[in-house]
């Protein structure tokens, strides 16, 4: 089964499946997805929080769309991505999506 999302999903590279349940019915679903462990990211640079700057301000800034803040949330390994822009002055690491080489921690 073809999995519908776009390339920019956090779930894009998550198997979809179907089954079939008691009552007959066919359901549809994304296998779970797991977060990368952060040595799995090249870091390009690292991004100390401002006041009120929000994550997919973030994204938007250093990776060209808003909605791949959850490469940002990865990389940092948070589980609620909120709480990396809560406290200014909090440094993130900036990085190339998982398994791809070649940034500045690479060399």
């Amino acid at each position: 089964m073809k999995n519908p999302l776009p390339a920019n999903s956090r779930y894009s590279a998550v198997e979809a499946t179907q089954t079939v349940l008691p009552d007959g019915r066919n359901v549809a679903f994304l296998r779970r997805r797991f977060i990368p462990h952060p040595s799995q990211f090249a870091t390009l640079q690292q991004h100390t929080v401002r006041q009120s700057e929000r994550l997919d301000q973030i994204a938007a800034q250093y990776l060209g769309d808003p909605e791949m803040f959850w490469q940002i949330a990865d990389a940092n390994l948070a589980f609620d991505p909120a709480d990396l822009t809560a406290t200014p002055g909090t440094n993130l690491r900036i990085t190339l999506p998982a398994g791809l080489p070649g940034g500045p921690a690479d060399d």
